[in-house]
């Protein structure tokens, strides 16, 4: 599972800071770290799931540090057979002790510049931030979209604040071209996924709760909208009541567009790798069946054509080589 050349769309950079690094610019001891960053078995939903972030947030507010992290990362999805990566973060979030917007991404652009492998950046809105402030965000995207920025996305705490009350700014980021993917259908359920349908977005950040209603899952499938999906997250924000309960073979065999990802490599403790290793444990999903779900994501990725083609290709010859 190690060596399948895997494409990860869904994963945020202050979930996936290692712990040796936390402990190294804390000075702290790595047990302590992994209890503050790693969420445990108990957690009862998202809003606790979120909690999470609290302290990689409070190191991430130096260009050093965003430097660092994101160099690291692109070293971890190297490790773990990931052949290409969209990376979101938010980076309203780092701007506490002084960095600009501008500082912020051009810092996480820096971090990912020496990598082996392609990897863009998405950036995040926030929904407990203002329109005005959101549409911050947008200008950003503008600005560094196809020199390391590929698009924007909505995220924050889904059953808090409404998908419907963002649709403003889906509006504004196509007046601009803007390709974004939304967070929708896993605290909030229907609603939240028929909003960002409204938004006209093309893939679903997790999506799972669009199994709740035959109506919006035809039109997923028939629009071909990718479903972002992170099962090991699902079950610990309790979207999902238990791995083996997940709707993610359901929605396969239903013929749905499915991208499998971590969300958050350090706060659900897992690698893609080893996501991989449970749905092939549990589901039995085989390697042509993850080939098939890659190749689905790289359709879905803001990507120009010609690097889609490429990726394609070395899956395809992942394939041959196995035969």
């Amino acid at each position: 599972m190690n060596k399948l050349p895997k494409v990860e769309l869904h994963v945020h950079l202050d979930g996936s800071i290692r712990l040796s690094t936390v402990a190294e610019i804390l000075h702290q001891k790595e047990d302590f770290v992994k209890e503050k960053l790693i969420v445990p078995d108990t957690c009862c939903d998202l809003n606790e799931y979120l909690t999470k972030f609290d302290l990689p947030l409070q190191l991430l507010q130096t260009e050093e540090n965003l430097i660092r992290v994101a160099r690291e990362l692109a070293e971890d999805l190297v490790q773990d057979g990931v052949i290409y990566a969209e990376v979101r973060f938010a980076p309203i979030l780092h701007t506490k002790k002084g960095l600009t917007l501008d500082e912020v991404v051009c810092s996480v652009l820096k971090g990912f510049s020496a990598s082996s492998i392609p990897i863009q950046v998405i950036l995040c809105m926030m929904r407990d931030r203002t329109l005005k402030e959101n549409e911050q965000v947008i200008d950003l995207a503008q600005k560094y979209i196809k020199k390391g920025v590929c698009g924007i996305d909505l995220a924050g705490a889904e059953a808090i604040y409404a998908t419907k009350d963002f649709l403003p700014l889906f509006e504004i980021a196509r007046k601009k071209q803007i390709p974004y993917t939304i967070h929708a259908g896993e605290a909030d359920g229907i609603p939240s996924i028929q909003a960002a349908l409204l938004a006209q977005t093309k893939r679903l950040g997790h999506g799972i709760r669009v199994i709740e209603d035959q109506t919006i899952l035809n039109q997923v499938k028939q629009d071909n909208i990718l479903l972002e999906i992170c099962p090991t997250s699902n079950v610990q924000t309790k979207a999902v009541n238990h791995y083996s309960k997940h709707p993610i073979r359901t929605l396969f065999d239903m013929g749905c567009a499915i991208s499998i990802n971590t969300d958050n490599r350090t706060v659900s403790n897992i690698t893609l790798t080893e996501e991989y290793q449970r749905l092939q444990k549990y589901f039995h999903f085989t390697e042509e069946d993850f080939c098939k779900m890659n190749k689905q994501a790289i359709n879905a990725a803001f990507l120009d054509d010609f690097s889609k083609k490429r990726l394609i290709n070395s899956i395809d010859s992942y394939i041959l080589n196995k035969r």
